[in-house]
């Protein structure tokens, strides 16, 4: 009788609480480089496809406000994870900031010195003696100084530009603008009916890179380590959709960004694909040609090991 009793009492109980829900999804905070554009697509499509969902994650993506914002947020453990740039990640590592990669976006460089085609310059030393921009304060200008120096560029002087690139060549108020990607910055201007040319940093003395990759600061990878590798993995589905899916991927884009141009986004995404990372494993050798070479250019002040810079989704 007693089993009887509390076999009813369980019994109410269950009722009266209802099934058990799944557990609430954690939310990590993404920022962007930029604004949102086609560099972007696995993000997106990985997001629109549910697989941040699938591990347990809601990823919440943000816009910085200025181009410089991303890393140091991240670094501050004020966003989870942000978009960066290798030399970046290098120059932040030798000024003492914690910040460990946990994924890869891009990996071959996409940066350009870039110039108006009709404006007369034929060779970097062209550039001597005029106003330059760059789009990202700490990181474009210190390549532009490298760039400069193995150019046979004296004499120039360095504008911030930000997001206003053609804006600052069109006017005149600067020649050229290091950050640009061939990728899409060529694609945009030809849509207003300007002709791009570039100088491809990689063609020109500047080692080969990871354009873009994903970061977080070193006490939240600890923090959040299980949640930081199931956005790596998801990432990884995200990227492999792409790759398999383009067209698939690019549409899931354009759903979650409706601003979005697509008689631009689409001729820039067709140049970006190829350039999309094919694994999520990063040659420390090659990171380490860079920071050497940063130190060597004078972009850092002292060395730095890049073993220490990793996360264990990308070793």
């Amino acid at each position: 009788m007693l089993r009887n009793r509390v076999g009813a009492v369980l019994a109410a109980l269950v009722l009266c609480l209802g099934p058990a829900g799944p557990a609430a999804a954690e939310t990590l905070t993404l920022m962007l480089d930029w604004f949102p554009n086609v560099d972007h697509v696995p993000i997106y499509t990985a997001r629109e496809q549910g697989y941040f969902a699938a591990e347990g994650l809601n990823l919440e993506i943000l816009s910085p406000a200025d181009t410089a914002d991303a890393l140091k947020l991240a670094a501050a453990g004020r966003v989870d994870l942000a978009v960066s740039y290798e030399p970046q990640v290098i120059m932040a590592a030798a000024e003492g900031l914690e910040v460990r990669v946990v994924g890869r976006l891009v990996g071959q460089p996409l940066t350009t010195l870039l110039y108006l085609a009709d404006s007369g310059i034929a060779t970097p030393a062209d550039l001597s003696g005029r106003a330059i921009g760059y789009t990202v304060p700490g990181l474009m200008d210190g390549l532009l100084a490298a760039f400069a120096r193995a150019n046979g560029i004296t004499g120039y002087r360095a504008v911030n530009v930000g997001f206003a690139i053609v804006p600052a060549l069109t006017t005149g108020q600067v020649a050229a603008v290091m950050g640009p990607f061939k990728t899409y910055e060529t694609v945009t201007m030809a849509a207003q009916g300007l002709k791009a040319a570039y100088f491809e940093l990689e063609r020109h003395g500047i080692p080969v890179y990871d354009e873009l990759i994903v970061i977080s600061g070193a006490a939240t990878l600890a923090g959040k380590a299980d949640a930081l590798e199931g956005f790596a993995r998801a990432l990884a589905r995200g990227l492999e959709r792409t790759r398999a899916q383009p067209e698939e991927a690019l549409e899931d884009y354009l759903r979650a960004v409706p601003d979005a141009d697509p008689q631009v986004e689409r001729p820039a995404f067709a140049l970006t694909r190829p350039c999309f990372a094919g694994t999520q494993r990063v040659d420390a050798a090659a990171w380490q040609r860079f920071a050497d070479f940063a130190r060597e250019a004078g972009l850092i002040a002292r060395p730095v090991d890049v073993g220490g810079l990793f996360g264990d989704m990308v070793r």
